[in-house]
């Protein structure tokens, strides 16, 4: 990879901003470089992290899983969820000045920092070490205006439709997760 190296933003609510995430990550991959893929607020059981698996240059960060919703915990469960991901977020950033992956993806990180998981100062000593490394993805359904200002890339997904709208399909395993 050169070295210009942006920020990219995913935001929306529409479906395939983890989506457009990956595929440059395979973009990336394609080309022999080293990737670095971590979660927040997921459960770590999405199917595009079985295929990364399969990658000798993808890294999957062995992150700090959430178990619920955000909106379904007790203060007590908002407070764990909040320190598992600070600290996932301060250990990559440790992680990626000794790995140096030429592409990040930080899925759901906008998301993380809007629900008050990740603070912001966190979240920018991060994203200092991501940039000084490589290309860096971040994803998520609402991102804070200080992020949006920063990235150089911003994608905004609409939903237009959704089969979940209109018929009540839940998510789908191998479609939407």
């Amino acid at each position: 990879m050169n070295d210009i190296r942006k920020l990219h933003l995913y935001t929306g609510t529409g479906k395939g901003k983890t989506t457009a995430a990956m595929g440059l990550a395979f973009r990336a991959l394609g080309h022999g470089e080293r990737v670095l893929i971590a979660q927040f607020l997921k459960d770590g059981r999405s199917g595009e992290l079985q295929a990364f698996k399969r990658f000798e240059n993808a890294t999957l960060w062995p992150g700090e899983p959430v178990k619920t919703f955000v909106f379904r915990m007790t203060p007590q469960q908002k407070e764990e969820a909040r320190a598992g991901q600070t600290g996932q977020a301060q250990a990559l950033t440790q992680a990626i000045a000794a790995m140096k992956p030429e592409l990040i993806v930080l899925d759901e990180l906008a998301m993380a920092l809007t629900l008050d998981m990740v603070d912001e100062q966190t979240a920018r000593v991060l994203l200092d070490a991501a940039l000084l490394s490589g290309e860096t993805v971040v994803t998520g359904r609402t991102a804070p205006e200080w992020l949006q200002t920063r990235a150089d890339y911003v994608s905004v997904i609409t939903a237009q439709k959704h089969p979940y709208q209109t018929e009540g399909l839940t998510a789908r395993k191998g479609v939407e997760w």
